[in-house]
């Protein structure tokens, strides 16, 4: 759910960023190594591009220090080298998977979504829950076989909910999974977007909130 781009090339960083977010992704971006680290220290990223020759910390040692560290964190390299050697020694570091540029996007967004799947506990394409139902492949929903429309960030909270199966999630684990670290935490974004998703499925509210322990959201 939650992405790392770390690339240097600054243009670049931003169109996959873009390109992440309208996957459904939450992505924040940085431009060197050193930034790259301080990020994975203070969020939790199901995976991290990870452009190989980064400034001031490369990208190798980036990954030596998540592997040292036993980080769950996926990490999927990028290199404009894609020699057979270059690969081998980028896996060899810790690497999950090794992509040269240059890259199809949708093949790199295949490759984050399969990295995410092997860090999270095994879940079917399918998601469904009080004849909600959800392709996370897809990325489409429907209710009661209603096709519901919509947008990139209700499909991602829809799939959070779904994904906890009737346990509460918080509005902090929301925003912390569905949101980059640029939101602000008092803006009431989550409360809006649980608001509009909670109207698209219609009557009875199959949303529940939940005030005790801090409060959160149940579906």
């Amino acid at each position: 759910m939650r992405v790392l781009v770390a690339e240097d090339e600054e243009i670049l960083a931003e169109l996959i960023a873009t390109g992440l977010r309208r996957a459904g992704f939450a992505v924040d971006t940085v431009y060197s190594g050193d930034a790259a680290l301080a990020y994975l220290g203070l969020h939790d990223y199901d995976v991290v591009v990870l452009d190989r020759d980064m400034p001031r910390v490369h990208g190798d040692d980036v990954t030596r220090r998540l592997v040292a560290d036993g980080s769950p964190t996926r990490i999927l390299m990028l290199t404009a080298s894609a020699s057979m050697e270059e690969r081998v020694h980028g896996l060899d570091l810790g690497a999950d998977d090794y992509l040269g540029k240059p890259f199809g996007f949708p093949e790199l967004v295949s490759r984050v979504r399969a990295l995410r799947r092997r860090g999270a506990r095994a879940l079917p394409t399918t998601l469904e829950r009080h004849g909600v139902r959800l392709d996370t492949a897809a990325r489409t929903a429907s209710h009661d076989g209603r096709a519901l429309d919509l947008s990139v960030k209700e499909l991602t909270v829809l799939q959070i909910l779904l994904e906890a199966d009737g346990r509460t999630v918080t509005a902090q684990q929301l925003l912390e999974r569905a949101w980059d670290a640029q939101t602000d935490p008092l803006s009431g974004v989550v409360r809006a977007c649980v608001t509009r998703l909670g109207a698209k499925l219609g009557t009875p509210a199959l949303i529940r909130r939940v005030d005790a322990e801090g409060g959160g959201y149940a579906l």
